[in-house]
């Protein structure tokens, strides 16, 4: 293989970022690839935010990432609904991220008869929006998630996220729906199209094995578990799949992202 060839794709909180603070050698990190010439986008499953919002906080934590080197859940369901049905129409439940995405693909956000419900993430989830997802859903608008995730972090502890609310609409309604974000591979290969990579040229970097790891394998990418963010060694021994590497941090990768794995 050529080991000169290698993309990475990096999700962000417990990689690059911990609970507002950079991740020691982050910058490095990314300075490295910038000076190889190495493509690069940093993924998140957090919906809410624009990549414009997501640069100024990486920022603020002395990381600078072009906006176009950010990839989220909500402008993969963007793309994806692009695909599937263009110029649509969608009831949202979300931030700015998700429906300023979805009016950049051509949506029209509305309450009447839309073609989808499209649900992501916010810190004020309305029980008169869910209510009318509900209502959406079953009178034949098709049920959308920007990603699983059950809870999200904060400073006081976890929040019920994107997933814990698209359950409740589930059971209200009997309709699954169809989660774009991580683990669902269609993440990563929207961003390997954005980046013009191919899976068996890219590294996906991640704290997770749920999602980072899991969307890797099932991408046909290597990947490579850190210990910054929420899995640790023994909880990673828990899952029937294996990340290609096992890092303390991403600093560890520092000199060697050229040739990360030693092929």
């Amino acid at each position: 293989m050529n080991t000169q060839a290698w993309n990475y794709l990096t999700d962000m909180d417990g990689v690059l970022v911990h609970e507002e603070h950079m991740v020691a050698g982050a910058d490095e990190f990314l300075a490295e690839l910038r000076a190889d010439g190495r493509p690069f986008l940093v993924l998140t499953n957090n919906s809410i935010y624009t990549p414009r919002d997501l640069r100024a906080r990486l920022l603020a934590s002395g990381l600078d990432v072009p906006e176009g080197a950010i990839w989220t859940s909500a402008l993969a369901t963007a793309k994806f609904l692009s695909w599937q049905r263009p110029n649509g129409t969608a009831f949202v439940i979300g931030e700015a991220g998700l429906t300023t995405a979805l009016h950049q693909a051509g949506y029209v956000l509305t309450e009447r008869s839309p073609d989808y419900v499209v649900l992501g993430e916010t810190r004020t989830y309305s029980f008169s929006a869910i209510t009318k997802a509900i209502r959406l859903i079953n009178a034949g608008a098709r049920f959308i998630a920007t990603n699983p995730d059950a809870t999200a972090p904060s400073l006081e502890g976890a929040l019920p996220a994107t997933g814990s609310v698209a359950a409740l609409i589930e059971r209200a309604t009997g309709k699954q729906p169809y989660y774009v974000g991580k683990p669902n591979p269609l993440m990563m290969r929207s961003a390997l199209s954005v980046l013009g990579a191919h899976s068996e040229d890219t590294v996906m970097i991640g704290d997770r094995m749920d999602t980072d790891v899991h969307a890797g394998i099932e991408s046909g990418l290597r990947t490579i578990l850190v210990l910054t963010g929420i899995a640790t060694k023994d909880s990673a021994e828990c899952y029937p799949y294996r990340p290609n590497m096992v890092l303390d941090s991403i600093a560890d990768l520092l000199g060697h992202t050229g040739d990360p794995f030693g092929d």
